[in-house]
């Protein structure tokens, strides 16, 4: 058996009422919920009970939506009295001046100041907003310092990589310059003096991150003895 129409006409049962006015409401603004979703639309619904209780549903904003409606119906008369366009722009002010109240007073909260009048649950969603913004903000000081230390671990890699080729070439020029030695003075340079001696010993393997400190020496020359008894020129 179909269900009957209803008239629509003010229910006399007060419970019947009640029972309908929760259904209509309900399935109202689940309407206006999936209109807002599917169509992309700006939704803005308000409903007073018999006995002012307040409904309302928004996919923005409650006040935006309203706002934009009175723009819109203000815009459909162009054609404005001098006197009206006055209102209409002191209404505007109006409407700023208390916008801007009400920034500077929840920064003001923000910061812990002015909060007299405010009840239990005001503070405590106050201080569930500044938790959030903290943990913003530390998530972010976080991001930032372990990005800049895998930097410097980037940059350390690469200086330590330079100074082991520095490391290696000081060797082979160290090398060169005995072999060098050998060939000029026909023996091993370490030999003669050993106050002129350079160490070679770099010990990169143990430690290669110490500094390198290079140290320039003239050739050991020949003494004027050595230059005296030598083999004579023909």
């Amino acid at each position: 058996m179909g269900r009957g129409k209803i008239a629509i006409r003010r229910i006399d049962n007060p419970t019947n009422r009640q029972v309908t006015f929760s259904k209509r409401r309900s399935g109202l603004l689940k309407k206006a919920k999936e209109l807002s979703i599917l169509c992309d639309a700006e939704v803005g619904v308000v409903i007073f009970s018999s006995t002012d209780k307040l409904y309302e549903f928004s996919n923005t904003s409650m006040k935006s939506v309203i706002e934009k409606y009175q723009k819109a119906k203000d815009g459909d008369n162009q054609l404005l009295s001098p006197d009206k366009e006055v209102k209409f722009w002191q209404k505007e002010a109006t409407i700023l001046r208390q916008q801007l109240q009400a920034l500077q007073d929840n920064h003001r909260q923000l910061m812990g100041k002015e909060l007299h009048g405010l009840s239990i649950k005001d503070l405590q969603n106050l201080e569930n907003q500044l938790e959030i913004s903290l943990q913003g903000v530390r998530m972010k000081k976080d991001e930032i310092l372990t990005d800049e230390i895998q930097a410097l671990h980037t940059k350390g890699n690469l200086l330590h990589q330079e100074n082991i080729e520095l490391y290696k070439k000081v060797n082979l020029i160290c090398q060169e310059n005995m072999e060098m030695n050998k060939k000029v003075y026909g023996r091993d340079a370490t030999v003669g003096n050993r106050n002129t001696a350079i160490p070679y010993d770099l010990g990169i393997i143990e430690d290669p991150r110490v500094p390198v400190h290079l140290q320039l020496c003239l050739p050991e020359q020949p003494s004027v003895k050595a230059l005296e008894t030598g083999p004579k020129l023909r």
